[in-house]
Order: C-alpha cells, then sequence, then structure tokens
C-alpha cells in the first residue's frame, strides 16, 4: 500500500513539472523522485572522468547505449555540479541505476561519491499522497496561538522562509505585518479554484510570527512549482534567496529528498559549506516518509562539521505526546515539535476561494516499514479510487478565506525556527546558532521515538490537540 501511495504523489509531482521526465528510486531507497536520464557530478575533472566512466561501461555492457553520454548542461557555476546526460528519457527504461553502478568501484577507492542521482526536492515527498488543508473558520485563533511580545525593529530576528511564496493579500492577517517577500506566481486555475500547496509559505510564516513576533519574515517562492524544484537547481535557487539582503540569522526550509547514507546532496555541497562559514542557522523539515532513511538537507544536522549549523526537525502527534506517524526519524532527527493539526493563515482573509479536494479517501495508512498506523484522511471523494480509477464523482469542494488546519514536518519546522528566534529575543542573544543549541540544551521535555527518548519542543502558546484520527503530512 506504500509503494502504491508513493507512485501517486509521483504522478501528482510530474503533472507539476511536465517537462522533466522523473523515476522513482528502489523499494528499499525510500523512494526517492529523481529525473529520468541524468545524473550529478561534481564539476571539473571529476565530472569528465563520470562521463568517460559512464560511456566506456555503456560501451562494454549490451543493451546500454553510449552515444546518449554527455554533458546536459554548463560546467561549472556557483553550486559545482555538472548534469551528464546518461540516456534518452523516451528509451522506456531508465539508465541511470547503470550509471550510478559504473562508479561504485571508483567511489569504494576514492571513499566518497562521485556521482549522484538528480531528486526532486519537495515540501510533500512521503508515503501517501500530501495532506490537504481544512477550512477552519475565522473567527479561530491560531495554534500556536499569537505570543503576545512586541515587535521592534531595531533587534527583530531576520528569518528567510523557503518556500512557496506568499498569497496577494497576505498583509490582512495581522500577524504578518512584518513578511515581506515573494508573491505566489498563480494562486488560482483558470477555474478560480486554489492550487495545490498555494498558502504553503503564508501558513509557516503565520505559524513563526505567532511564535516569535519579533522577527522580520522574508519568504521566498523558491518552491513555487506545486512545491518542487530539481537538485541541479536548488542550490542556485538558495543562492539567490540570501543574496538579495544578505544572510538571515535563522532560515525555514520545509523541504527536501530522502537518500541514503550520510553523504548529502551533490547539488547542495557548495551551498552547504558557504553556509558553514555563516552564523545562519538552517532549521529543516525532517520529512514526512515515516521512516529513519536520511532526509535532505535535515539530515546535515548528523554531520560533524554541520552541526551547530542545521537543526532536523521532526513533528509531534496533536497531543504532543509522541512522533507523528508520518514523521521521519532516527538519530539524524534532532528534534520534534507540533507538526499535526496546527492552525495558520492560508490565505489573506478577504474575498472566499474555493478549493478541490483531488486525493482519494483513505481509511487507514499503512506505511510498510516495520509499523503501522491509522493515518485517517479528511474524508473528502476523491479523484481517483485506491487502485487509482476514475470514481466518476467530482472532488469535494471546500471555501478557503483565511484561517486553515494542515499537518506536517513542514509546519514544525517553524515551530522550532520561531523558538529559536524568540531566545534570541528574550535572552538578546545575538548568534543564532549560540541560541538553537541553548535552545536544544534547555528542552526539558522528552518523547518516545522507536524507544529512544528524544528532545520536544513545545511552545507555551500552543494547544494540544486529541488524538482521534491523525491527519496525513504536507
Amino acid at each position: 500500500m506504500a509503494l502504491q501511495r508513493y507512485r501517486e504523489q509521483f504522478d501528482h509531482i510530474q503533472r507539476s513539472m511536465p517537462d522533466v521526465p522523473l523515476a522513482m528510486g528502489p523499494d528499499d531507497d525510500a523512494h526517492p523522485l529523481y529525473e529520468k536520464g541524468v545524473v550529478l557530478a561534481r564539476s571539473g575533472e571529476e565530472a569528465r572522468a563520470v562521463e568517460d566512466t559512464v560511456r566506456a561501461h555503456f560501451t562494454e555492457t549490451r543493451g546500454l547505449l553510449p552515444d546518449h553520454v554527455r554533458r546536459d548542461g554548463p560546467d561549472g557555476g556557483r553550486t559545482g555540479v555538472t548534469r551528464i546526460r546518461v540516456g534518452a528519457p523516451d528509451l522506456g527504461d531508465d539508465v541511470v541505476p547503470h550509471a550510478l553502478g559504473a562508479l561504485r568501484a571508483a567511489e569504494e577507492r576514492h571513499g566518497r561519491r562521485l556521482v549522484s542521482r538528480n531528486h526532486v526536492v519537495h515540501i510533500a515527498v512521503n508515503a501517501c499522497p500530501g495532506d490537504e488543508p481544512v477550512p477552519i473558520a475565522r473567527s479561530a485563533a491560531p495554534n500556536p496561538a499569537a505570543a503576545g511580545t512586541g515587535h521592534d525593529p531595531a533587534t527583530a530576528v531576520r528569518v528567510l522562509v523557503v518556500d512557496t511564496g506568499l498569497v496577494h493579500d497576505h498583509h490582512a492577517y495581522p500577524l504578518l505585518a512584518h513578511t515581506t517577500g515573494d508573491t505566489q506566481a498563480a494562486e488560482t486555475d483558470g477555474g478560480g479554484v486554489l492550487r495545490q500547496y498555494v498558502g504553503h509559505g503564508t501558513f509557516i510564516a503565520g505559524i513563526l510570527a505567532a511564535v516569535a513576533p519579533n522577527t522580520d519574515i522574508t519568504v521566498r517562492g523558491t518552491l513555487n512549482d506545486a512545491g518542487a524544484v530539481l537538485e541541479s537547481e536548488f542550490g542556485a535557487r538558495l543562492f539567490e534567496a540570501v543574496d538579495g539582503a544578505g544572510w538571515p540569522d535563522v532560515i525555514s526550509l520545509s523541504a527536501g529528498s530522502p537518500a541514503p547514507g550520510l553523504h548529502g546532496l551533490l547539488g547542495l555541497d557548495a551551498f552547504m559549506r558557504e553556509l558553514r562559514e555563516q552564523r545562519t542557522l538552517l532549521v529543516a523539515a525532517a520529512g514526512n516518509n515515516g521512516s529513519d532513511v536520511p532526509f535532505w538537507p535535515a539530515a546535515y544536522s548528523a554531520l560533524p562539521e554541520y552541526a551547530d549549523s542545521v537543526v532536523s526537525v521532526g513533528a509531534l502527534r496533536s497531543d504532543g505526546e509522541g512522533p507523528a506517524c508520518f514523521s521521519n526519524h532516527g538519530r539524524w532527527v534532532r528534534v520534534f515539535a507540533p507538526g499535526e493539526r496546527l492552525t495558520s493563515a492560508l490565505t489573506g482573509f478577504g474575498t472566499p476561494v474555493p478549493y478541490l479536494y483531488q486525493h482519494s479517501t483513505y481509511d487507514d495508512c499503512r506505511y510498510g516499514f516495520d509499523y503501522s498506523c491509522t493515518c485517517q484522511y479528511p474524508r473528502h471523494t476523491g479523484a481517483l479510487s485506491e487502485a487509482r480509477e476514475s470514481t466518476g464523482g467530482k472532488p469535494d469542494q471546500v471555501m478557503f478565506d483565511g484561517f486553515a488546519q494542515w499537518s506536517g514536518t513542514s509546519f514544525a519546522t517553524p515551530v522550532a525556527a520561531g523558538l529559536v528566534a524568540a531566545l534570541m529575543t528574550s535572552e538578546r542573544e545575538r548568534d543564532p546558532r549560540t541560541a538553537g543549541a541553548r535552545l536544544l540544551a534547555d528542552a526539558t521535555h522528552r518523547t518516545d521515538v522507536r524507544g529512544a527518548k528524544v528532545r520536544a519542543l513545545r511552545p507555551p502558546t500552543w494547544r494540544p490537540v486529541p488524538v482521534t484520527a491523525p491527519a496525513l503530512p504536507a
């Protein structure tokens, strides 16, 4: 069942990136999504060696075509990676695994990775289709609620949210008075219906502003393409995000890609190295795969050289007494924070906007790892049956005019980032990494995750919600 739902998520991302043929990784690899027929290598001599090695291997192996092996983009650039075409995407079976295998012996000799898939970095790469927001009455209160402290332009903590951008009327929500950034490129489709993941960045900014009012928040639309971007492009977009106004105090990032081992993503190497030399703290979502496979860039927190510059955040379930069933886990996840059924602004409290629920109705979610859970979807009629056939019915339509309730490690991340910013204000601490380390060291709450006691952050204004039917993640 988990693989079936991965495939539905794969189909959704493929529709959002129609010009990029995608493939799905092997069953034992948390099913990473990646570009078909392309691998990445470090620019320069390594890229040339990878190209030559793959071509030679394809020449010697029956059924593989060396004629397709070539550079597929400029060599060099700030990200330090080069795209190498290893196969034509219209030839059927993907040849990327063969290209990776061709470098395995060389990687063992060098003791490090030389070639990589071109992963899809996404805000909802998870075992089941993404949780969709549920409308909440405009008269409701956010959860976490606003902390009630003031905003001082002279001491405000600068937070960069790398996400989908802001809805055009976000300033109608008072908590976002000190939030700026990129406006969502296309909020609605031709029929005036909200597109999927519109409001995701606005929702996150609202959580941050509630937990830490003394912040100046900038939301970039780096993930404006339905929450997805190729690894080969992501590093450059991150550099663009920090180039405009300089490196912020805190970066809140709710996207990534699963990849086994502790090697990171080649496409992020240059950005992460530069991050390490700054004072900025990266707070990153641990991902919604329900898996212990490292999710990048959050998993950089497990590497000693990044231990002080990256905090990985998993999601607590709605009552705060354990991990949300969708949340990734493992020793590389440093802290858990509320991430299920949080309430924040999705739209700008203007004219109500319709939204169609496109996913199937599932009674439960059996992830197929070594545990099961009952992650029940909001009961909306989907456009597809569980057998991926048309139900003949129309997707349910709901109306948003402000607040929504949403779940995912996407939203645990700004809770943790906000707590770092709040500590910087309360303790007059100007170093965000010192503040992050102190926040973790002073965390008194613990929660049990597969037999291990791990840190849990619970903002004082957050209200537990009884566990009845846990939602699936965004």
